[in-house]
Order: C-alpha cells, then structure tokens, then sequence
C-alpha cells in the first residue's frame, strides 16, 4: 500500500510539473514595424521559424515561387510569388496531437498595398480551419496571432494565403501546442493574478495596541469583478424571475427596451415607461445598468418611418434621439453601446454621407454623459477568424479612427465584444483578447451565449469561454445575452419557465460560487495581523476578542491596488 501511495504522489507531481512546462505568452502587437519581433515560444513546434536556414522545413506549393530575402538589417524572411489567386504562401507539414490547443503568431508583410492574410490549417481530418486573420500592408509588418483546436491526431498543413495577387512575405512564425490541461491551468493561475490580492490587515485596539489572536470573520458583500446578464421587461410582473435574476448578477443590459425602436417605434412618440420601470428595479438591487444602445448602425434594425427619411431629416432625428435618450440616463448608467455593430453596418454613414459620424456621436454622447464608459461593440471579432469584416486589426482600426477624430482624444472609451459563439476557438479567442488589449482600454465581453446547435457540448463551451473571459488580465466584465422571455430565450436560455436552472444555469452558477470563493475566517498573529489570500470585491470584517467587549464591524474594499497596503482595523470600544 505504501508503494502505491508514493508511486501516486509522484505520477501527480509529474503531472503538475508538465501541466506548467510552457506558460502561454500574452505578447502582442498592433503596430506595423519596420521589423518583426522574435518568434514566440522560439517558434514552437515549426521548424526554421524566422527562416535563418533557408527554406529547410518548409514546402512550396505548385504554382508558387519562393524564397528566403533579407533586410537592410540581415533579417531575413520568406516571400512567396504566387500565379494565381487567393495569393499562397511556403506552408509546412505539422503533426498535431488529439485534444491539443495550438497557438499562432506570425509576422507577415505584403509586396504592395495591403491584403487581408488569413492563418489555414488543413487538419488531419481534411477540415479547413483558418486559425486568424490580419491586414498585411506593404513596407512593415504586421503581427497575426491566433490558433485553433486539435480534436484528432495527424498530420496537418499550416500556411497562410491573402486576397487578391500579392507576394507573402512570413517571418517569425510559432506554432505551440498546449495541452487541455495546461491551458486551462493558465487560465486558472491567470485569473488568481488578476482578480485576487494578498490582503494584510492589522487589527488594533482602541489604545492602539495590535490585537493577537484576535479571531476575524471575513464576509464578501459584493464581488469586484462585474458579471452580467440580460434583462426583459417580464421581470417587472414576475418575482420569481426577479429573485432569480438579483441573486446572481451585480450587472444588467437591457435587451431592447432602451433601444431606439423599443422608445419610438412611432415617430415623435416616445415611451420610456417601461425602461424607467426596469433602472428603478435594477437601483434597488444595486445592479449598475449598461446602456444599451444610443443607435444601432445596420440596415435590417432601423425602424419603418426612418428608412424614408432625407439626410437632414435624419439628422435631426438622431439628434432628438440622442439628447433625449442619453440625457434622460446620463449618470444612471454606468456605459453605452454608443453606435452598435459598426464594423457590420453603415446605415448611418451612407445615409448622411459624412464617413466619420460614428466617431462624432461618440463626442455628442460624452458631451451630455461625462461619467459613462463609452463601448464600440460588436460581434465576430472574438466568435469567429472567419469574419473578415470585423477582424481584430479592423476592430483596432475603427477604434483609432473614433479616438483620434478632434475632440475625442479625452473620452472614456472601450471594447465591446458581443460573443456570440457556436463552437468557441479557445486559442482564436485567447490571442484577440491579447491583440485588442494593445488598444489600453477596457475590455468586457458584452452578450455573451452559446448556440444550442452544439448540442450536449453547449454547457463545456459555455464553460469554457466564461473562463477565458474571466482569466484573461484585459477583460473587465462579462454580460451574458440570456434573458429570459415566455417565449423563449434569444439564443441560449438559464432557466425554465418556473426559473429552475437549466444546465447551461447550473454552469453559471457553479463560476459564481467558485469565483466568490474567500477564507471565511482568520486568526491574526502576535503582531495583530492576519495575511488573506481574497477575491476582488467588498468585505466585512467582524473582529472579536477577549479584550473587546463586543464584535466589531469594518468595511473594506479589496482590488489591485490592495496588496501594496496594510489595512487597519482600528477597534473604536
């Protein structure tokens, strides 16, 4: 029995001794650089990866010419000629492994112009899989970092191609795999770093004198990070999903009631009966409102009476909007999805022809609310490399152009990203996490669900990506788009009709209670302190002691900044 036990032991140090043998690397860029950085991970498992041997491990493909140049400066890199279109780069034959995560970074420049390069995989099964995207210009280089899922092993192609005839020029490219659980062991110990602190708190006598053994209990009153869901206005007429809804989140958007065509779907008649309802419900729960939306900037949501509009009578419609809307919630709302969806959509620019209105709305909205948080949110940055239109480097460049516009330099910006997901790219999601954080604004996922189209694996995604969410160190709040209706839910639904949980509810709850998880007690040593490992949030703490003629109950709010302290608890007795 004892052989067994040691032999155990050592099969789990072993284990978590490989689960940290290559910690994952947040390293990204947005700039276009004269030259590449060094490969990630030394390039992982692909061979010659910043091509100072040569081709030596890679293929050219029939039809391409290729070959290895250099710089002025003596780095060299791979360039590809190709006859035909999509443009083909050198590519090299990977062997992948079953249940692996692969993350990807490359440098990649094109001979003129830019082109949109995507990152293939052809996987051991036959499948296409395109792993990210990046707009490659001519001159510089440009970083793709992305990835994808391995769920067999074999032999796989890796390469990269571009829309229209231009020359890929490659260099520094990784590929490293990860097992599923070393990754989700970073995940794990990159969420303790950023939403835990090694909190010391003193606790001292009315006389000054520090308290040993003085015995601490520790409440967590409301969690730091913000999680959210959707909200309808049936929680106005049904406490049962009232209860339900305000013991689980400390955030809420409104589905569609504060949108433009919930509030006016007539013209010149305005009702905003029912979103008052909802921000009052929300207030005496403390359940801080996102607002959603100011406009919506896609053909297929705009209401009846504004399609025929002339450009100056939608002018002053959106104005009227405007004002009424963001006045009317300026102050009670913590954000606004200024111009939703305006990667995807147009509506607005084509139809005034001004190009930069998005940008200019932005600045009107700022103007009336100084205390919001101001969103660009959209979908298909994070869901899906697929999604050429709302690419991590076009998302990036929308959002320069709104901050740069004159008069924007100031405001209160952020990154949406709605996160609609059918089978999640984890490693895909990882990297543009990491890519859209070189902006230095905050980042929360903002609607997020999964397809019921995944079946039996809905609850492991929604898992899965609610943990990507919360692990990564940019992202700074999530919002599920799970609202409830007698209807049916949008896309994913928590809940049945009597507000049992349904099991994609019993995963969101399980992160709760994990996510709230502190030591509940503590017992301070002989210089009155006690050193607590605890989430970010707001704490009681209930000090008793033989010399105290009573409990005594203080309040403190822990977060980033908290470790860098010693917090007292001075006893008034």
């Amino acid at each position: 029995m004892g052989k067994s036990l040691t032999f155990l032991l050592c099969i789990s140090l072993f284990e978590g001794w490989m689960v940290m043998s290559v910690p994952y690397d947040h390293t990204a860029s947005i700039e276009c650089l004269s030259s590449p950085m060094n490969s990630l991970y030394k390039g992982g498992i692909i061979q010659n990866s910043e091509f100072n041997s040569g081709l030596m491990g890679w293929l050219v493909p029939v039809g391409v010419q290729a070959g290895v140049s250099s710089s002025p400066s003596g780095n060299k890199y791979a360039s590809a000629v190709s006859k035909g279109q999509p443009s083909r780069s050198v590519y090299q034959k990977i062997q992948m492994q079953t249940n692996t995560h692969y993350a990807l970074s490359a440098w990649l420049q094109v001979s003129s112009g830019t082109a949109e390069v995507k990152a293939m995989f052809q996987a051991p099964n036959g499948a296409y899989i395109i792993g990210g995207t990046t707009v490659a210009k001519s001159g510089c280089w440009s970083m793709l970092k992305g990835g994808m899922t391995a769920y067999s092993s074999g032999q796989a192609e890796f390469f990269f191609e571009a829309d229209g005839v231009v020359d890929i020029l490659v260099d520094s490219v990784s590929l490293q795999p990860f097992s599923f659980a070393e990754w989700k062991n970073h995940s794990r110990l990159s969420a303790d770093k950023a939403r835990k602190s090694t909190v010391k708190v003193l606790a001292r006598g009315a006389d000054g004198v520090p308290l040993a053994k003085a015995n601490v209990r520790i409440e967590l009153l409301r969690p730091g990070f913000p999680l959210g869901n959707a909200m309808t206005k049936e929680i106005l007429d049904i406490p049962a999903y009232e209860k339900w809804f305000t013991s689980r989140f400390t955030v809420a958007s409104f589905e569609n009631e504060m949108k433009w065509y919930y509030t006016e779907w007539k013209r010149d008649h305005e009702d905003y009966t029912v979103p008052d309802a909802m921000l009052r419900l929300a207030q005496k729960h403390n359940i801080k409102v996102r607002g959603h939306n100011v406009f919506w900037d896609t053909n297929n949501t705009q209401m009846a009476w504004v399609n025929p509009l002339s450009p100056d009578q939608l002018r002053a419609a959106m104005q009227k909007r405007l004002n009424s809307v963001v006045t009317r919630y300026a102050g009670k709302v913590i954000a606004w999805d200024v111009m939703n969806e305006n990667l995807h959509g147009e509506f607005y620019e084509t139809r005034l022809g001004t190009p930069n209105v998005s940008a200019q709305i932005y600045q009107q909205v700022a103007q009336i609310d100084r205390t919001a948080t101001l969103f660009m949110n959209e979908f298909s940055t994070l869901e899906w490399a697929g999604d050429m239109t709302a690419m991590s480097s076009k998302y990036v460049r929308k959002m320069e152009e709104i901050r740069s516009y004159p008069g924007n330099a100031g405001l209160k910006l952020a990154v949406g990203l709605e996160s609609h997901f059918s089978t999640p790219n984890i490693p895909y999601v990882r990297a543009t996490l990491d890519m859209l954080a070189q902006l230095k604004l905050p980042i929360w996922l903002t609607e997020l669900d999964v397809s019921p189209k995944t079946g039996p694996y809905q609850v492991e995604y929604l898992e899965d990506v609610l943990r990507e969410g919360y692990g990564h160190p940019n992202v700074e709040g999530i919002v599920m788009w799970a609202a409830w209706h007698k209807h049916g839910c949008y896309v994913m639904c928590l809940t049945d009709k009597d507000f049992n949980n349904l099991p994609a509810g019993n995963i969101v709850d399980k992160l709760i209670a994990e996510w709230k998880t502190h030591p509940e007690a503590a017992t301070t040593d002989a210089n009155g302190v006690a050193e607590l490992d605890l989430v970010h949030g707001d704490y009681s703490f209930t000090v008793t002691h033989p010399s105290l003629h009573s409990p005594t109950v203080h309040t403190l709010t822990v977060d980033a900044s908290s470790s860098a302290l010693e917090h007292a608890l001075d006893i008034q007795d």
